[in-house]
């Protein structure tokens, strides 16, 4: 079998398993006793694990400071932060929690020794400075399982509002040196979270595996980590802390997510998520579970249109297999199966349509024009305004 060249750019290293959140005092002190955490404002401090954590820190000599953050991580919180430790030294920065604390916090590690601001090297809107660092070695701690951000080079800062954006701070420096990922820590995650971040790795997967830019290597991870969603999603949104092996296998999938996305990029929903996370309350996960199913028909019907021979037509039907777990006698049936599949599990974890954001149909071309970022840029196909528009109006 021929394979075609490809590339694969910087990973963590990672330390995965129960109980890996005790290793993390060893690893910080790897770099030095002075260490700055960035959690989200409860989440995991608000848990048994924060306390052992701090003995455990304590023990091993780490001097800490802590910077919470809450909700979504926009350009002025990265700033405030570095300001305010910015004079501090500090040899490493742990960053514990959802998305928006791993980003919060590898965004600030990029900036604490450089003292510009973030607007400065964010994609799409300044100056778009050329980003030398250094960066401040950084340690991820997921505690959910659903952006894979503990295995990615981008933080995703965003401003909400009319005049909003949702952009990305990227580069390999931002890579954490360790991903920490510890699937215990998913215990008690409210069912909504499980709902929107499960659904956030999924389609992180499933964009993955049909992007453009998909190669072997990706492939492999992408429906290993898309079997783990099968296998765990339903199961730890249903029986919550009693499906402890679903822990495992969403933890695996959302790392895998992370890496899979950092190495070919993504697609057509995740095109239109930065506009509506920009514009719209509406958390990132909740926009995946509730595009996935209408962007992939939408996706596959413009193939059958334009491209019948586009080969992302037969990865559909290879996801279709994998997920529904039985074969198709065509690949109609296939596509007819995959896409009714993921429906019934938008609607099992009761995803929100967009309406219920705000969301109206005079909002919906402005979304669209705004949705052409890199991620859309990896869709299998190239999608029309009124194909996207659609998919918009089929969740209003």
């Amino acid at each position: 079998m021929s394979i075609a060249s490809f590339a694969i750019a910087r990973l963590p290293r990672i330390e995965f398993g129960a109980g890996a959140l005790d290793r993390l005092p060893a690893l910080t002190a790897s770099f030095g006793r002075r260490a700055l955490i960035v959690t989200g404002a409860r989440s995991f401090i608000d848990t048994a694990h924060w306390p052992r954590l701090q003995a455990a820190l304590q023990t091993a000599g780490i001097d800490w400071q802590h910077c919470r953050v809450a909700g979504e991580p926009s350009p002025q919180l990265v700033d405030d932060a570095v300001r305010a430790f910015g004079d501090t030294p500090i040899d490493v920065v742990i960053g514990i929690g959802g998305g928006s604390a791993l980003d919060a916090a590898k965004a600030i590690a990029g900036l604490l020794r450089v003292g510009r601001p973030v607007m400065d090297y964010l994609e799409g809107v300044g100056p778009e400075l050329p980003y030398d660092g250094p960066a401040v070695p950084f340690i991820a701690v997921p505690t959910t399982a659903g952006t894979g951000s503990e295995a990615t080079k981008n933080a995703v800062l965003s401003v909400q509002g009319p005049d909003g954006f949702k952009k990305s701070f990227r580069d390999d420096r931002l890579v954490a040196e360790y991903a920490v990922v510890d699937p215990s820590l998913l215990a008690s995650c409210p069912q909504d979270v499980i709902a929107a971040n499960g659904m956030d790795a999924l389609t992180q997967l499933l964009e993955s595996y049909v992007s453009l830019r998909a190669n072997p290597f990706t492939d492999a991870l992408a429906m290993s980590g898309l079997a783990a969603v099968r296998d765990g999603l339903l199961a730890w949104y249903d029986y919550g802390d009693a499906a402890v092996g679903a822990h495992a296998q969403m933890a695996y999938a959302a790392l895998n997510s992370g890496i899979t996305l950092a190495q070919c990029g993504l697609g057509s929903v995740h095109g239109l998520a930065s506009p509506l996370g920009a514009f719209y309350p509406i958390p990132h996960g909740v926009v995946c579970g509730t595009l996935v199913a209408v962007c992939t028909e939408a996706n596959i019907e413009a193939m059958l249109a334009r491209e019948p021979n586009n080969p992302a037509l037969n990865r559909y039907v290879e996801v279709a297999r994998l997920l529904c777990q039985r074969h198709f006698d065509s690949r109609e049936a296939a596509w007819e199966g995959l896409i009714a599949l993921l429906d019934e599990w938008t609607g099992h974890m009761q995803l929100p349509r967009l309406g219920a954001y705000g969301l109206a149909d005079d909002g919906l071309d402005t979304v669209v024009a705004n949705a052409r970022g890199s991620s859309m840029k990896t869709n299998p196909i190239v999608l029309t305004d009124a194909e996207l528009r659609d998919c918009l109006k089929a969740r209003l």
